[in-house]
């Protein structure tokens, strides 16, 4: 039985299976999600990896790494902890004077 749907529309997991590797309720991840502090990322497999999908989740203090097969079987489910790397609220330009 696949844990993990791939459709048209995209992906679907259960949310407790993500919520479990960030360590949070199904609630504060759905909410983490909307708003912007729970995101994630979607990849499929090429030359050695074909017919393998990741799925990576981040939150502020966690990320949850899951790998499955087309048909949607986890395969592995990896979590570390660690902290976002500061961000800039306005983009770096290059400088002006550089040669």
């Amino acid at each position: 039985m696949a844990q993990i749907d791939i459709g048209p529309d995209g992906v679907q997991i259960d949310a407790q299976i993500v919520a479990k590797a960030l360590k949070l309720t199904p609630q504060a991840l759905q909410s983490g999600m909307r708003d912007g502090t729970v995101t994630s990322l979607f990849e499929t497999g090429e030359g050695a990896d074909a017919g393998r999908m990741r799925l990576t989740f981040y939150s502020d203090t966690r990320r949850a790494r899951i790998t499955a097969d087309t048909n949607g079987a986890v395969l592995s489910c990896t979590a570390v902890d660690y902290k976002r790397p500061f961000s800039f609220d306005v983009p770096l330009s290059p400088r002006q004077d550089a040669p």
